[in-house]
């Protein structure tokens, strides 16, 4: 769990896997979050406007900040980017969609079960479903970082994408008209597990080709998800890859769908890589920058503007020590001007001092250190002189 405005924000912004977040409209709204949140639910992280006190309860009474992340178990994937990668398999995929399981350890061990018999991938909905958390990692027992998982909004739709795909939706009901043995699970296919108490949902069921059914004998009514799952993906594996197995020979190697993580595209989007020309251009900004200071007229004229050698003041005219203006004299601190200009008022105090035959029309009040006004002034006179 990570909560706070800055760890949130560094969090969104590396790409790491998140699973939820937690954040109030005042929050979800701000500039720095708006787009970032975005792009977070766009890529399957479920997203939810919550009360401050809501979100107190979910990180302990800590200082949240107005948003809390929890992070996931491992990255996961569209729709279209598990599809893709399938099609290049070489042989038929076989995925598993879980409609309404929210326990963690039936989700990890559905995943363990399937990564073992040889499955292709999860597709998991972004609600009313367990995310992958820590719990879930360490009940699949290593299986999660092998799994693809893909995370959906809607897991209709995406039953509808996967079956104009060419994959046959087969769900798994107690009420099923179709037996295990009987059922046809040659080529693509994807196996839909509903929660323990309900079972598929309506909707979802209306969406599947087959509804199937596990023959049992004993007084217990149904089977675990999890192990009602497993026994699914066990008997697609007899008919398929295990078919030609005897004794000791070892099984086939497994192949994999090539897939990048969805939180790839978020990434090439961090200012780490599509700004990256703006920050190598960075010192050539600031050089500008310290060029055009250098070069300001207000505190340092211009090579143009500079007097000819013939017109600077000679060694034997600069004044002496003795003739500097006392200690006492000085301005304060705060009445000093910046360093940019105190050079200026080393090139004005010959000026005032050996000027005074040349320029008699100008008469300046030398009591009184001359300020940053009266300097740009007798510079401008110098200059026209």
């Amino acid at each position: 769990m990570i909560w706070g405005r800055h760890a949130s924000l560094a969090a969104l912004e590396s790409g790491r896997p998140i699973h939820r977040i937690w954040c109030t409209p005042e929050m979800r709204s701000a500039a720095k979050f708006l787009q970032l949140l975005r792009d977070a639910k766009s890529s399957g992280v479920l997203v939810e406007e919550v009360t401050w006190a809501r979100l107190g309860q979910v990180t302990g009474g800590s200082v949240h900040q107005g948003i809390a992340l929890q992070t996931a178990a491992a990255d996961t994937l569209d729709l279209d980017s598990l599809i893709n990668g399938c099609k290049e398999l070489g042989e038929a995929p076989l995925l598993l969609a879980l409609d309404g399981v929210t326990d963690p350890h039936n989700l990890g061990a559905v995943v363990r079960s399937a990564e073992a018999m040889g499955a292709h991938g999860v597709v998991l909905p972004q609600r009313r479903s367990a995310g992958l958390t820590g719990s879930v990692a360490k009940v699949a027992a290593g299986a999660l970082e092998h799994m693809p998982v893909a995370r959906v909004v809607n897991l209709n739709r995406s039953l509808e994408k996967l079956k104009d795909s060419g994959y046959r939706v087969i769900g798994l009901a107690s009420e099923g008209d179709t037996t295990l043995l009987d059922v046809d699970l040659e080529g693509p296919l994807v196996l839909v597990t509903g929660s323990e108490s309900q079972g598929l949902s309506l909707l979802t069921r209306r969406h599947c080709d087959h509804l199937v059914r596990i023959p049992l004998r004993g007084v217990t009514p149904s089977l675990n998800a999890s192990v009602a799952t497993a026994l699914c993906v066990y008997e697609v594996a007899r008919r398929g890859w295990m078919k030609d197995i005897h004794g000791q020979a070892p099984s086939p190697p497994m192949t994999r769908p090539k897939t990048a993580p969805v939180n790839e595209p978020v990434q090439q989007e961090q200012p780490s890589q599509s700004e990256q020309p703006s920050q190598s251009e960075q010192p050539l900004k600031s050089e500008e920058t310290d060029s055009s200071e250098q070069i300001d007229p207000s505190t340092h004229p211009s090579q143009s503007e500079q007097p000819l050698a013939s017109e600077q003041p000679l060694a034997s005219e600069q004044p002496l020590a003795s003739e500097q203006p006392p200690e006492s004299e000085q301005p304060l601190a705060s009445e000093q001007p910046d360093q940019n200009q105190q050079p200026v008022q080393n090139q004005n105090l010959p000026l005032d001092d050996a000027s005074d035959a040349e320029l008699p029309e100008v008469a300046l009040d030398l009591s009184q250190p001359p300020d940053s006004t009266s300097i740009r002034f007798d510079q401008s006179i110098q200059l026209s002189s």
